[in-house]
Order: structure tokens, then C-alpha cells, then sequence
């Protein structure tokens, strides 16, 4: 099987712009910061595969925990499975990614394009 079609880039795409819409430019950024690193050249088939991981868990309607039956509990799976991987593949975001990220959002959220965000 051909690696370049492992991954259905404009599905996960669609489901990215789907679940920002749920939860928010704030919430979506990380998300969008891990789909660009996982469609950069420079980033390795295997972190490409834990990124997706990452992803699908955290847009498909599966959770280990449920955030209906446990509200806070619930959604400590999905952050911790971000944030483990955000921080596992820093090391592959670009300012060019960052960029492109916030160019999105302002796309996407209009309102906000206006706002500057405040960095840590």
C-alpha cells in the first residue's frame, strides 16, 4: 500500500473544520498545528501516524471516558492525548505553521481576526 494514501487528508480536514466549529478557534488551534505538522514533508511517517492518533481520538464520536456521564473527567482523556502530543512533536512547528494557522482561524472566525492573541 502506498503511504501517500494511508491518510485522507481532506476527510480529517472536513472533520478539523467540524469539530472547531463545536469547540472554538482557542480549543482548535493546537488541532490545527498538529494537522499542518502531520501534512509537513519534513515530518517522519511514524510521528505522522501518532498525530493522526491523536486526531481521530479526539474527532470521532469515541471516548475511553464519557464526557456525558463524567463532565470533567470525561474530557481529561482527549486533552492529555493533545497535549502529550503537541508536546512530542514541537519540535516540527514552523513559524511558516504558525502562521498558516492563524490565517486559517481568521478565516474561520471572523470576528476574532481583529484581536491579538496574547502569547505566553
Amino acid at each position: 500500500m502506498n503511504k501517500r494514501h494511508l491518510i485522507n487528508y481532506q476527510e480529517l480536514w472536513y472533520r478539523v473544520k467540524e469539530y472547531a466549529s463545536e469547540v472554538g478557534r482557542v480549543a482548535v488551534r493546537p488541532v490545527l498545528l498538529l494537522y499542518y505538522v502531520m501534512r509537513s514533508k519534513e515530518t517522519p511517517w511514524k510521528d505522522k501516524l501518532t498525530i493522526f492518533g491523536a486526531l481521530a481520538y479526539l474527532i470521532l464520536p469515541v471516548d475511553i471516558l464519557d464526557a456525558k456521564r463524567l463532565p470533567i473527567i470525561g474530557w481529561l482523556d482527549e486533552i492529555t492525548s493533545l497535549a502529550v502530543t503537541i508536546q512530542k512533536m514541537g519540535k516540527y512547528i514552523t513559524p511558516e505553521m504558525e502562521a498558516e494557522v492563524d490565517s486559517t482561524l481568521d478565516r474561520w472566525f471572523p470576528i476574532y481576526a481583529e484581536f491579538e492573541e496574547v502569547k505566553a
